[in-house]
């Protein structure tokens, strides 16, 4: 499905013209990150998507959980930073969120998700992506948040 990226993007780019997009980085009680792999895009990331028109960012959160890796958010997630995807899609912003407390439902999503694993903040995966691996260092307060995903 990579064939199908650019025109995702234009479709964003010509009924939006600028996009807002979701992720968040999810813990489970041991600590350990979510994260998943999709069909149509190489590396490991945090599940999240795009806030669609109707919709509040952290619904879209919760529904982007929901969809891609099977969590229901329970109570509020936090924000914890902002960042522009401009160097690789012009216009694109990207909030992040930490979710602590959830609970376990079914992912709804069909053909998207390819994989979806807890690793260790300490001991990501091979093929994680640079901007994924910055946000678990910056939730983790090991350096600041970075403006550019």
């Amino acid at each position: 499905m990579p064939f199908a990226r650019p025109f995702i993007r234009t479709h964003a780019r010509v009924s939006r013209g600028m996009t807002l997009g979701v992720r968040g980085i999810v813990f489970d009680e041991a600590g350990r990150v979510l994260l998943v792999r999709h069909t149509y895009m190489h590396g490991w990331h945090f599940p999240g998507g795009g806030v669609e028109r109707g919709e509040t960012a952290e619904q879209a959160m919760a529904r982007e959980l929901v969809e891609e890796a099977g969590v229901r958010v329970e109570g509020k997630p936090s924000l914890l930073s902002v960042h522009s995807s401009h160097p690789r899609f012009s216009g694109d912003h990207v909030l992040f969120y930490r979710i602590d407390r959830w609970s376990a439902c079914e992912a709804t999503s069909r053909g998207e998700i390819e994989a979806v694993e807890w690793f260790a903040p300490d001991a990501p995966p091979k093929g994680i992506t640079g901007g994924t691996r910055r946000r678990i260092e910056e939730a983790l307060g090991l350096r600041d948040p970075d403006p550019f995903w």
